[in-house]
Protein backbone atom coordinates (compact mmCIF):
# COMPACT_ATOMS: atom_id res chain seq x y z
CA UNK A 1 0.00 0.00 0.00
CA UNK A 2 1.62 3.33 -0.86
CA UNK A 3 2.37 5.69 1.63
CA UNK A 4 -0.15 9.07 2.03
CA UNK A 5 1.83 12.55 0.89
CA UNK A 6 3.51 14.20 2.47
CA UNK A 7 1.22 16.67 4.72
CA UNK A 8 3.97 18.91 5.88
CA UNK A 9 5.34 22.02 3.25
CA UNK A 10 9.30 22.15 3.43
CA UNK A 11 10.86 25.26 2.64
CA UNK A 12 13.71 24.24 0.95
CA UNK A 13 11.33 21.57 -1.00
CA UNK A 14 14.25 19.46 -2.31
CA UNK A 15 17.77 20.74 -1.37
CA UNK A 16 19.94 21.95 1.42
CA UNK A 17 22.46 24.12 0.73
CA UNK A 18 25.66 24.76 2.68
CA UNK A 19 27.51 27.32 1.63
CA UNK A 20 31.49 27.21 2.88
CA UNK A 21 34.31 27.94 3.75
CA UNK A 22 34.08 24.87 5.86
CA UNK A 23 36.61 25.46 8.56
CA UNK A 24 33.38 25.98 11.13
CA UNK A 25 29.94 25.06 11.47
CA UNK A 26 27.57 25.82 8.86
CA UNK A 27 24.22 26.07 9.80
CA UNK A 28 21.15 25.32 6.65
CA UNK A 29 17.74 26.12 8.25
CA UNK A 30 14.89 24.00 6.85
CA UNK A 31 11.34 25.43 7.92
CA UNK A 32 8.26 22.73 8.23
CA UNK A 33 4.95 24.04 8.08
CA UNK A 34 1.51 22.57 8.95
CA UNK A 35 -1.17 23.63 6.93
CA UNK A 36 -3.40 21.11 7.63
CA UNK A 37 -6.41 20.81 10.22
CA UNK A 38 -4.32 18.56 12.76
CA UNK A 39 -1.52 18.56 14.84
CA UNK A 40 1.48 16.70 12.99
CA UNK A 41 3.87 14.79 14.53
CA UNK A 42 8.01 15.10 12.73
CA UNK A 43 11.42 13.66 12.52
CA UNK A 44 13.83 14.36 10.56
CA UNK A 45 16.92 11.51 9.93
CA UNK A 46 19.61 11.88 7.57
CA UNK A 47 22.29 9.45 6.48
CA UNK A 48 25.87 11.00 7.86
CA UNK A 49 24.39 11.71 11.29
CA UNK A 50 28.05 12.19 12.61
CA UNK A 51 28.61 14.79 9.98
CA UNK A 52 25.50 16.94 11.00
CA UNK A 53 23.87 18.69 14.14
CA UNK A 54 19.90 18.68 13.50
CA UNK A 55 18.05 20.90 16.19
CA UNK A 56 15.00 20.38 16.84
CA UNK A 57 15.21 16.54 15.53
CA UNK A 58 11.55 15.76 16.24
CA UNK A 59 8.71 17.38 17.64
CA UNK A 60 5.19 18.20 17.09
CA UNK A 61 3.71 20.95 14.96
CA UNK A 62 0.33 22.79 16.11
CA UNK A 63 -2.39 23.20 12.88
CA UNK A 64 -1.77 26.36 11.15
CA UNK A 65 1.64 27.14 12.69
CA UNK A 66 5.94 26.45 11.36
CA UNK A 67 8.75 25.13 12.84
CA UNK A 68 12.23 26.17 11.85
CA UNK A 69 14.93 23.45 11.90
CA UNK A 70 18.29 23.96 12.31
CA UNK A 71 20.98 21.63 9.99
CA UNK A 72 24.34 22.21 11.59
CA UNK A 73 27.56 20.50 9.56
CA UNK A 74 30.23 20.16 11.07
CA UNK A 75 33.87 21.54 10.02
CA UNK A 76 35.83 19.16 7.58
CA UNK A 77 38.31 19.39 4.30
CA UNK A 78 36.32 20.44 1.90
CA UNK A 79 37.15 18.36 -1.66
CA UNK A 80 35.57 19.99 -4.83
CA UNK A 81 36.08 17.25 -6.62
CA UNK A 82 34.00 15.24 -4.49
CA UNK A 83 29.96 15.23 -4.65
CA UNK A 84 27.76 15.26 -2.03
CA UNK A 85 25.64 12.36 -1.25
CA UNK A 86 24.08 12.85 1.73
CA UNK A 87 20.26 12.88 2.26
CA UNK A 88 17.89 14.13 4.70
CA UNK A 89 14.49 12.26 5.54
CA UNK A 90 11.70 14.27 7.09
CA UNK A 91 9.01 11.95 8.28
CA UNK A 92 5.84 12.57 9.69
CA UNK A 93 2.60 11.13 10.84
CA UNK A 94 -0.98 12.85 11.91
CA UNK A 95 -0.93 13.52 16.01
CA UNK A 96 -3.29 11.21 17.85
CA UNK A 97 -5.67 12.21 20.08
CA UNK A 98 -4.53 12.74 23.62
CA UNK A 99 -1.25 11.85 22.57
CA UNK A 100 1.34 11.58 26.08
CA UNK A 101 4.20 9.69 24.58
CA UNK A 102 5.10 10.56 21.29
CA UNK A 103 8.04 7.86 21.37
CA UNK A 104 5.37 5.26 21.59
CA UNK A 105 3.63 7.02 19.06
CA UNK A 106 6.42 6.40 16.29
CA UNK A 107 6.83 2.55 17.79
CA UNK A 108 2.72 1.86 17.18
CA UNK A 109 2.63 3.70 14.01
CA UNK A 110 1.64 1.54 10.77
CA UNK A 111 3.24 2.44 7.09
CA UNK A 112 0.37 3.44 5.80
CA UNK A 113 0.01 6.13 8.54
CA UNK A 114 3.48 7.45 7.78
CA UNK A 115 4.86 10.08 5.45
CA UNK A 116 8.27 11.12 4.39
CA UNK A 117 9.92 14.01 1.96
CA UNK A 118 13.69 13.63 1.14
CA UNK A 119 15.99 16.20 0.78
CA UNK A 120 19.68 16.36 -0.92
CA UNK A 121 22.45 18.00 0.31
CA UNK A 122 25.02 20.43 -1.89
CA UNK A 123 28.31 22.10 -0.72
CA UNK A 124 29.42 25.92 -2.21
CA UNK A 125 32.25 27.52 -1.84
CA UNK A 126 32.26 31.14 -1.87
CA UNK A 127 34.04 32.87 -5.54
CA UNK A 128 37.79 33.34 -4.63
CA UNK A 129 38.18 37.05 -3.87
CA UNK A 130 41.59 37.00 -5.99
CA UNK A 131 39.96 36.93 -9.04
CA UNK A 132 37.70 39.81 -8.66
CA UNK A 133 39.82 42.84 -10.27
CA UNK A 134 37.31 45.46 -8.39
CA UNK A 135 38.66 44.46 -5.25
CA UNK A 136 42.32 44.27 -5.76
CA UNK A 137 44.77 46.39 -4.34
CA UNK A 138 46.68 48.77 -6.13
CA UNK A 139 50.33 47.87 -6.30
CA UNK A 140 53.30 50.33 -6.10
CA UNK A 141 54.30 49.29 -9.92
CA UNK A 142 50.75 49.97 -11.07
CA UNK A 143 50.44 53.62 -9.73
CA UNK A 144 49.22 56.47 -12.11
CA UNK A 145 52.14 58.30 -13.96
CA UNK A 146 50.79 61.69 -12.27
CA UNK A 147 50.85 59.75 -8.89
CA UNK A 148 54.95 58.67 -9.64
CA UNK A 149 55.78 62.64 -10.96
CA UNK A 150 53.97 64.09 -7.98
CA UNK A 151 56.29 61.47 -5.53
CA UNK A 152 59.78 62.51 -6.95
CA UNK A 153 58.99 66.23 -7.17
CA UNK A 154 58.48 65.79 -3.52
CA UNK A 155 61.98 67.37 -1.63
CA UNK A 156 64.00 65.23 -0.22
CA UNK A 157 64.87 65.35 3.76
CA UNK A 158 67.48 68.29 4.41
CA UNK A 159 69.10 65.83 7.55
CA UNK A 160 70.51 63.58 4.20
CA UNK A 161 72.60 65.13 2.37
CA UNK A 162 74.18 63.70 -0.92
CA UNK A 163 77.58 63.36 -2.13
CA UNK A 164 78.17 67.35 -3.63
CA UNK A 165 76.71 68.73 -0.31
CA UNK A 166 78.83 66.76 2.13
CA UNK A 167 82.28 67.43 -0.69
CA UNK A 168 81.38 71.37 -0.45
CA UNK A 169 81.27 71.32 3.55
CA UNK A 170 84.47 69.89 3.28
CA UNK A 171 85.97 71.87 1.42
CA UNK A 172 84.37 74.73 3.01
CA UNK A 173 86.46 73.66 6.34
CA UNK A 174 89.79 73.51 4.47
CA UNK A 175 89.46 76.57 2.93
CA UNK A 176 88.74 78.25 6.82
CA UNK A 177 91.65 76.29 8.41
CA UNK A 178 93.91 77.70 5.44
CA UNK A 179 92.92 80.88 6.42
CA UNK A 180 93.00 80.42 10.09
CA UNK A 181 96.91 79.03 8.97
CA UNK A 182 97.54 82.36 7.41
CA UNK A 183 96.05 84.96 9.86
CA UNK A 184 98.03 82.97 12.83
CA UNK A 185 101.40 83.62 10.21
CA UNK A 186 100.66 86.89 9.64
CA UNK A 187 100.43 87.82 13.41
CA UNK A 188 103.60 85.78 14.19
CA UNK A 189 105.14 88.06 11.15
CA UNK A 190 104.15 91.04 13.05
CA UNK A 191 104.97 90.06 15.92
CA UNK A 192 108.40 89.76 15.27
CA UNK A 193 108.94 92.56 13.67
CA UNK A 194 108.08 94.44 16.38
CA UNK A 195 110.42 92.54 18.70
CA UNK A 196 113.00 93.39 16.31
CA UNK A 197 112.03 97.17 16.24
CA UNK A 198 112.38 96.99 20.40
CA UNK A 199 115.65 95.45 20.30
CA UNK A 200 117.05 98.20 17.72
CA UNK A 201 115.52 101.19 19.50
CA UNK A 202 115.95 99.70 23.34
CA UNK A 203 113.51 102.06 24.51
CA UNK A 204 111.78 99.73 27.66
CA UNK A 205 108.62 102.65 27.11
CA UNK A 206 108.27 101.51 23.47
CA UNK A 207 109.46 98.34 24.04
CA UNK A 208 105.74 97.82 26.51
CA UNK A 209 103.50 99.87 24.12
CA UNK A 210 104.44 97.54 21.54
CA UNK A 211 104.19 94.49 23.60
CA UNK A 212 100.54 95.94 24.51
CA UNK A 213 99.73 96.91 21.16
CA UNK A 214 101.47 93.69 19.44
CA UNK A 215 98.97 91.50 21.89
CA UNK A 216 95.83 93.13 21.54
CA UNK A 217 96.29 92.93 17.40
CA UNK A 218 96.82 88.99 18.30
CA UNK A 219 93.68 89.10 20.59
CA UNK A 220 91.34 91.34 17.93
CA UNK A 221 92.39 88.84 15.60
CA UNK A 222 91.84 85.65 16.72
CA UNK A 223 88.26 87.31 17.97
CA UNK A 224 87.99 88.01 14.66
CA UNK A 225 88.66 84.22 13.42
CA UNK A 226 86.75 82.72 16.21
CA UNK A 227 83.47 84.65 15.12
CA UNK A 228 84.24 83.49 11.10
CA UNK A 229 84.23 79.95 12.48
CA UNK A 230 81.19 80.06 14.59
CA UNK A 231 79.05 81.43 11.89
CA UNK A 232 80.04 79.32 9.02
CA UNK A 233 79.60 76.28 11.30
CA UNK A 234 76.39 77.80 12.45
CA UNK A 235 75.40 77.68 8.06
CA UNK A 236 76.16 73.90 8.00
CA UNK A 237 74.54 72.72 11.36
CA UNK A 238 71.69 74.41 10.03
CA UNK A 239 71.58 73.58 6.47
CA UNK A 240 71.83 69.84 7.90
CA UNK A 241 69.01 69.54 10.15
CA UNK A 242 66.25 71.76 8.72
Amino acid sequence: MARPEQVLVLDPPEELRFRGPFTDVVTATLRLTNPSHRNVCFKVKTTAPRRYCVRPNSGVIDTGTSVNVSVMLQPFEYDPNDRSRHKFMVMSMLAPENMTDMEQVWREARPEELMDSRLRCTFEMPPDNSSEGDTKPLSSSSASPSVKSEASALPKSSSSLDDGEAKKILEECKRLQSEVQRLRDENKQIWERDGVRRRNIGQSSVSSSSSAGGALHEDSMMGWILCVVFFIVGIIVGRVFL
